[in-house]
């Protein structure tokens, strides 16, 4: 598996389908500067555009082959092309693609009940969105309107969406265009402990810090009648900042005695991604008040959500309905996405290609001077780049890993609050002998920088 040679990449495109295609993804590159906002970000020196997919692996439009190790951002959760999802969504498609939700959805009723069933939740209701920015927006108007508040705590390194209401629950300037916001949000000490005072305590120790800055921020910084706080288990474009098990159940602690409502965001943590759990908040042994809910779970379709027990969900008080959030479409192909999942047991399968890749990569990230560290659990793992020998973000050399290990037919992501972590997130079918290629060229990569 890998990149053909590009002329015979296009000459197999150009005979598939009798069209030149060279310079193909320069054009795209020049159409979307043109009529697309600049502030899009796209990847590598010369961007390519996706034509198709099947299983983990991905063609372009010039005819490249890659091995995709980010799912689009965590979405592709299953698998490219997954025939239990696509012949979901052929059925329902042909009958009826969207009602709103003024009308019964036997369809989004039935995800419903399997979502609510699967969080954890008591009494669990289910509100279904476009997006995973829409479901922290309904979070957060849930919970301000359930305890009367807009005051609300979020974690720094933290990353929620790109609406109005979710920027402001984002403690990252380079995702941050407004300070403007109807919320009073306070960031407290969130689990990116190597570029926080307490880098060098250990994780007992690290754990009681942060709850005392919890505890002085809403002693110092509120009224004390806070809402709520939100938190990312893994923060994911935190550069997948990884807390010890048990963090947040000493934070919930805390919020229980002032009555202020956890929120989990599990966009990107969710459905058995890190292999330990269904989800994140589960490593710490406790129960969210609300968690929200997107990506993975429509394995491409636009569909997230918001589960809260009963009491919550239904505090609210004026007319709410949903246009598109949980339609015929994407309920029927998320309901078969998620019966796949269960199935075959992909929480598992995360749980044991995660291990491989880890211990296969541990050997060249320890020996690499401008490796930081890497983290994360199951196939959510990071890699953060530093200049050598110093804590400093080293950006340069991250992109250079995008660009070595793309041209080696990898796709990975990037994030961090320096763009300097490489992220790796396959579809959690992935198999063991992926997870070697992956390993080989992430290692001739490194080498190739060095």
């Amino acid at each position: 598996m890998g990149v053909l040679p590009r002329s015979q990449a296009r000459d197999v495109r150009a005979a598939d389908q009798g069209i030149a295609i060279v310079g193909i993804h320069e054009e795209l590159t020049k159409r979307t500067r043109a009529v697309l906002p600049s502030w899009l970000a796209l990847y590598y020196d010369e961007p390519i555009a996706i034509d198709r997919g099947e299983g983990r692996t991905v063609w372009d439009l010039e005819g490249n082959e890659y091995l995709d190790f980010f799912g689009g951002i965590l979405t592709t959760m299953t698998a490219y092309s997954l025939p239990e999802v696509t012949a979901a969504i052929n059925e329902q498609a042909a009958k009826v693609l969207h009602t709103s939700t003024l009308y019964l959805n036997q369809p989004m009723i039935e995800l419903a009940e399997m979502v609510a069933e699967m969080s954890g939740i008591p009494d669990a209701k289910v509100f279904f969105t476009p997006s995973g920015t829409e479901a922290n927006d309904a979070a957060m108007l849930l919970a301000t309107s359930y305890r009367r508040s807009n005051q609300v705590l979020a974690l720094r390194n933290s990353y929620h969406g790109r609406s109005f209401t979710a920027i402001a629950l984002t403690a990252h300037r380079s995702w941050s265009p407004t300070g403007y916001s109807g919320l009073n949000v306070q960031y407290v000490q969130g689990p990116y402990k190597v570029r926080s005072p307490y880098a060098d305590l250990d994780d007992g120790a690290f754990i009681d810090a942060a709850v005392a800055d919890l505890r002085q921020v809403i002693d110092m910084m509120t009224s004390g009648d806070v809402a709520c706080m939100i938190a990312e288990p893994i923060q994911g474009v935190g550069g997948f900042a990884t807390p010890p098990d048990g963090f947040f159940k000493a934070f919930k602690e805390v919020l229980d005695e002032y009555g202020i409502l956890f929120v989990t965001d599990e966009v990107q943590t969710g459905w058995g991604r890190t292999g330990e759990h269904m989800w994140g908040y589960q490593a710490h042994d406790i129960t969210p008040d609300i968690m929200t809910f997107a990506k993975g779970v429509g394995n491409g379709l636009s569909l997230g959500g918001v589960i809260a027990r009963s009491e919550i969900m239904d505090c609210i008080g004026a007319n709410s309905i949903s246009t598109f959030g949980g339609n015929p479409l994407v309920s029927a192909g998320a309901l078969a996405n998620l019966k796949y999942l269960l199935k075959h047991d992909l929480q598992g399968n995360a749980l044991k290609q995660g291990t491989r890749l880890f211990e296969n990569l541990l050997p060249v990230t320890e020996e690499t001077p401008w490796i930081l560290e890497m983290r994360g659990k199951g196939l959510m793992l990071g890699i953060e780049t530093v200049l050598p020998g110093s804590m400093e973000p080293d950006s340069g050399r991250a992109a250079q890993m995008l660009e070595e290990c793309r041209e080696r037919g990898l796709l990975l992501g990037k994030g961090g609050l320096y763009g300097n972590v490489l992220r790796i997130a396959p579809p959690m079918t992935v198999t063991e002998e992926e997870i070697d290629v992956a390993t080989r060229i992430i290692t001739e990569s490194v080498s190739a920088i060095d």
